[in-house]
């Protein structure tokens, strides 16, 4: 329970502080440095793949997505990143993999206690 209290504080100032970052990377894409931007839409991407598909926070939606092809929503993205990119889940994948087999490996993923 006392888990639960301090991940509903936190999130009372994580909330808020997300939304103004995603505020400042659309002005950073417009006006600023754009590996800052790229930097920033790279944490948005993982906390989504996070998030909504209850991926790793490690790992891209696309990367993601390559690993689960077998599901509706992957194949959705699989297909709307290749109108843009040819095989960017798979090259996504390839590049990330590593890292998450790293991770499960090493149990990085669990708890600290």
């Amino acid at each position: 329970m006392r888990e639960r209290i301090a991940g509903f504080l936190l999130m009372v100032f994580i909330v808020p502080l997300a939304v103004l970052g995603y505020l400042l990377i659309v002005y950073i894409g417009f006006f600023g440095k754009t590996e800052r931007g790229r930097a920033g839409v790279r944490a948005l991407d993982h906390f989504v793949n996070a998030t909504l598909f209850n991926g790793y926070a490690w790992e891209s939606v696309s990367s993601h997505a390559w690993r689960e092809q077998h599901r509706w929503w992957a194949r959705a993205i699989i297909w709307f990143t290749d109108k843009f990119q040819q095989d960017h889940c798979r090259r996504a994948n390839k590049r990330e993999q590593p890292i998450v087999d790293l991770v499960l490996k090493k149990k990085l993923h669990h708890r600290t206690q």
